[in-house]
């Protein structure tokens, strides 16, 4: 059922497209800010950027490295200089274009064909490069766009004054959550083996659920941030203990090494701050709920305590329109996360026991049907 389409090597391009210009409008931003005497919001924005890279790299070096065990040690040391000079996500485009191209543009239709025909192997090669490039990119995603766009949703909010820069810094922000969350979908549902299907509908209500939550959750944060800065801190660190927690108690086994197993974990405690991110295939009514409802407590708890300590600023109309769009956020989110969970996630297409335990994961990148590095992750 695997199939590489012109449409997914026509995303593909556009992604790799985006994730150049995001990277140009990050440093534009940080020289904006640094011109202007804000040295602290340049450095926080490098700093994003900075830490986002060496563990995308890490990660990418190491799946390397599982990959191409025993081949020419020669070839990995050229693949570790470039992942030290932080190219390492070109290098797994360049590969995802090459199969992309062929299986999109030359292949020939495989129905029917076995799993050793050389059509199937392109298509499996293809698939599998882009999956790759989609979990660096959730890691990415979360990591430094959604903590730059809390970042400069606080700093408007905080200053009130508006420039094109900042503008700019918010839109690829919004752009890269929205293409991130999309492809991981579009990867998960080429893992499953039942169904290759992942509608337009589908894409949009996982798509605006994901972005309103997020956004919703981001409000809240910049509303307690502006309160006391000391104690958005101390919430975020509480919150990324839970979920690093949590992960120690699933046992996960994403990763061959302890080091980068610890490494995961504390990525995924990082991720589970901003966004449900469920990491051991396991059924997640009960834990989406718990996470869903806590963030609504504490996003009403923040308001009610901005309506007693700060009275005044319940007048200000820029408080009353962070209200609004926080609630009527989280609201909608939660609606559009209930029908997708109801009508449009994995499992209710897939028809085998197996499948029918998927849920938001992807697979790795080879023997997709007997073992690979994600098979732990996947079932």
């Amino acid at each position: 059922t695997m199939k590489f389409t012109k449409q997914n090597f026509v995303f593909l391009v556009g992604g790799m497209i985006i994730y150049v210009v995001d990277i140009g409008v990050d440093f534009w931003v940080a020289c904006r800010y640094f011109c202007q005497g804000q040295y602290s919001w340049s450095i926080l924005i490098l700093c994003f950027r900075g830490f986002s890279s060496i563990i995308t790299q890490i990660f990418s070096y190491h799946w390397f490295k599982n990959d191409w065990e025993g081949t020419d040690t020669g070839k990995l040391k050229l693949i570790f200089l470039v992942h030290l000079f932080h190219c390492g996500i070109f290098i797994r485009y360049w590969f995802a274009l090459k199969y992309g191209c062929q299986a999109a543009f030359k292949q020939t239709n495989s129905r029917g064909a076995s799993e050793t025909d050389p059509s199937i192997f392109i298509q499996k090669q293809a698939i599998d490069a882009v999956t790759d490039i989609n979990m660096l990119r959730v890691f990415k995603t979360f990591l430094e766009t959604t903590p730059q766009l809390f970042l400069q949703i606080y700093i408007l909010m905080e200053h009130g004054k508006t420039n094109l820069y900042q503008y700019a810094a918010i839109m690829m922000s919004f752009c890269g959550i929205s293409l991130s969350m999309v492809d991981y979908q579009i990867s998960l549902r080429k893992s499953l083996p039942d169904n290759n299907e992942f509608h337009v509908l589908s894409k949009f209500m996982y798509l605006f659920y994901k972005l309103l939550t997020i956004t919703s959750w981001i409000l809240s944060i910049s509303l307690i941030t502006l309160l006391s800065v000391r104690i958005s801190v101390i919430l975020l660190i509480f919150l990324w203990i839970c979920g690093f927690t949590w992960t120690l108690k699933q046992h996960t086994t994403f990763c061959k090494s302890k080091k980068m197993e610890y490494l995961y974990r504390t990525v995924v405690g990082i991720i589970l701050i901003f966004s449900f991110f469920n990491i051991k295939g396991r059924r997640t009514k009960v834990c989406i709920s718990i996470y869903y409802a806590t963030h609504t407590v504490v996003t009403l708890g923040i308001l009610f305590v901005y309506m007693f300590l700060k009275p005044s600023v319940m007048k200000e109309i820029h408080f009353t329109i962070v209200s609004i769009l926080t609630i009527s956020g989280l609201v909608l989110g939660i609606i559009f996360l209930v029908v997708y969970y109801s009508h449009f996630h994995p499992t209710i297409y897939c028809r085998s026991q197996t499948c029918s335990d998927e849920v938001d994961r992807v697979v790795g990148q080879k023997d997709r049907v007997n073992t690979g590095r994600f098979q732990n992750f996947l079932m």
